[in-house]
């Protein structure tokens, strides 16, 4: 089968590309089942069974709500930073990046391709657990449907969020010397920073020193962007979260692609 030419992309930045989506969505009960079922259990414990004894926040909106904004950054992060940071590990692992190293394609080129089919990834995981999310509230009668409050704001943000989350899976996929360092970077570096976000409780929770401290938490930004776009809920002001989170995406970026000209982890 033929690579389709794509409007300001090289045909081989377009079939790196494509290769690495085909790569997770040939297997979608490795990529989409295991974020499937979390959610599931999340929402049935967090949204259901503790989210009616909690009640609601700010203007009234029930747990359930609350935390799906929080549940799809959760999903978006930890799928676009695995992916990237899995594949480029792999390829290093099994000797067969230096395919795409000797390609025609530039280093930004090769960079962009990881990025990109990783964020699209992570994007995929964050509707599929909206989804979850909104067939709670619509089975639950004490429930309405959710609407999005602003689509296009909502498209961007989560679109950022993943790409960022990709980016940081590139440096992760250099650094690693073998699968035990993935791990411990998913698991003890960035799902703690979600959690702490404000994925499950607002921020004006908290009190003094605590709640200054969050705000150097770049999880922050992530939850309040989508949080906004969700349900028209924010602390910060929109902008300035999806300014950071464009400008962190453009310096992390930058960041990978010097890595990679550099050939941090791969000719070291």
């Amino acid at each position: 089968m033929g690579v389709e030419r794509v409007p300001g992309l090289s045909t081989g930045t377009v079939t790196l590309v494509r290769r690495e989506i085909l790569r997770y969505v040939r297997r979608p009960r490795n990529t989409f089942l295991p974020p499937f079922v979390n959610n599931v259990l999340y929402f049935a414990v967090f949204g259901v069974i503790l989210g009616e004894r909690i009640g609601s926040y700010g203007d009234g909106i029930p747990y359930i709500l609350f935390v799906l904004p929080g549940l799809v950054v959760l999903g978006a992060v930890s799928n676009g930073f695995e992916n990237a940071s899995f594949s480029i590990f792999h390829g290093r692992w099994n000797e067969y990046i230096h395919e795409v190293l000797t390609s025609p394609l530039s280093y930004g080129q090769i960079t962009f391709a990881y990025v990109a089919a990783s964020t699209l990834r992570g994007v995929l995981v964050g509707v599929i657990i909206a989804i979850v999310g909104v067939a709670f509230t619509v089975a639950h009668p004490a429930y309405s449907l959710v609407s999005v409050a602003h689509p296009v704001y909502l498209a961007v943000a989560l679109t950022l969020v993943a790409a960022l989350f990709a980016c940081f899976g590139v440096v992760g996929g250099l650094w690693a010397r073998d699968f035990d360092y993935l791990t411990v970077l998913n698991q003890f570096l960035i799902r703690p920073l979600v959690f702490f976000g404000g994925v499950f409780y607002p921020l004006d929770a908290l009190d003094g020193i605590a709640y200054t401290l969050s705000f150097l938490n770049p999880m922050v930004f992530t939850v309040d962007a989508v949080r906004y776009g969700f349900l028209d809920s924010n602390v910060l002001h929109p902008w300035l979260s999806l300014g950071v989170l464009a400008g962190a995406t453009a310096v992390v970026f930058a960041i990978d692609v010097a890595l990679v000209k550099r050939g941090y982890g791969l000719t070291e």
